[in-house]
């Protein structure tokens, strides 16, 4: 392991969000949800206690992904579908990097999918920030892999035949071991999603519903818009009771798997559903009530949970090995076991 840049970490030298806003003109449409995310992640950086040149902010491609250009750090903007690819390879070299991700729903989710699942299985410490708004934005409009069944695109002008992707649910199935989701419009709750993620150690994911002002403008204002968020819409804590509602006069129950909205005149507080941010079992059960008609969509951290670091086991594996070879030079590695010459005849 890289224990001098490591030590680094442990002398942080204090920075602030205006430091980490670079020089060039940020260049996304006037409204667009793209703005939020990358205000809070200016503002969360400083409070993680991570040095400002131990940050690395990879994309691929669509609106999100000029996210590096935006932020003074270290960063790379990749090739279409390829940043949790190439983030994967730079955290498991430098294991000392805070390494984040800005991805959109299409990016991630389709061509850029095997690399999604398998960062996720892996459980490689970086975080994933997707923004999700339910097409492909920066192409002009087509559908994406979350667009909803239905939905008239400039590339679906009938309207979308295709299931849509639940990202939280994907996420889950693929052992993830962080699983948040948080929203544009609540800068808030996405400010302290985005300072969780950095706590965790492991695959961190967030799918952010973000607004496309000019290719699907509203897509979620049912949870966004201030007359009808309270009642669409559940801000999970754990270890308290699943409330919500404009009078927090409503809950949620479980029969058997099955979750059950209810009145508070009927049952206490006490007796609603807790949430249990290490249950993987309720995790999906959350995720699912976002895609069931007369469910509150849940934002907050869904599954927080320990397991192996990827990166960690591949420097001990690398330590292991070194111990046992008797190689000290590349050529020796080279020639070291079965080998042949080719001679001239």
């Amino acid at each position: 392991m890289n224990t001098g840049n490591i030590a680094l970490d442990k002398q942080t030298k204090t920075f602030t969000a205006k430091d980490l806003v670079s020089d060039q003109d940020v260049r996304w449409c006037p409204g667009c949800g793209d703005y939020s995310v990358l205000s809070q992640l200016q503002r969360a950086l400083p409070e993680v206690g991570v040095n400002k040149e131990n940050i690395a902010i990879i994309a691929g491609i669509g609106c999100s992904s000029r996210f590096p250009y935006y932020m003074d750090t270290y960063g790379l903007h990749g090739i279409h579908g390829r940043a949790v690819a190439i983030a994967s390879g730079l955290k498991t070299a430098r294991p000392d990097l805070s390494v984040w991700i800005s991805t959109g729903d299409g990016d991630c989710l389709s061509i850029g999918g095997n690399h999604f699942i398998h960062a996720l299985r892996r459980n490689i410490d970086i975080n994933i920030m997707m923004f999700n708004n339910r097409v492909y934005a920066l192409t002009k409009g087509q559908y994406s892999p979350t667009s909803e069944h239905g939905q008239k695109t400039k590339s679906s002008p009938l309207g979308v035949i295709d299931h849509p992707f639940n990202p939280s649910l994907l996420a889950l199935g693929a052992e993830g071991t962080f699983v948040a989701r948080s929203m544009d419009r609540d800068p808030k709750h996405l400010r302290e999603m985005l300072i969780r993620m950095h706590q965790h150690k492991g695959t961190s994911f967030i799918d952010v519903i973000q607004n496309c002002i000019i290719y699907n403008d509203a897509a979620f204002e049912l949870y966004t818009n201030k007359e009808t968020k309270d009642d669409n819409t559940i801000f999970l804590e754990h270890g308290k009771p699943i409330v919500f509602g404009k009078n927090h006069d409503k809950g949620i129950r479980l029969d058997g798997f099955t979750p059950k909205v209810v009145s508070t005149d009927d049952f206490s507080e006490s007796e609603m559903l807790v949430h249990d941010e290490t249950c993987r079992e309720l995790a999906f059960i959350l995720a699912q009530m976002s895609d069931r008609e007369g469910y509150p969509s849940p934002f907050g951290v869904l599954l927080d949970i320990e397991r192996s670091v990827y990166e960690l086991e591949v420097e001990e594996h690398i330590r292991i090995s070194a111990a046992r070879s008797k190689s000290t030079t590349l050529d020796d590695l080279l020639r070291e076991g079965h080998i042949w010459e080719i001679a001239d005849n």
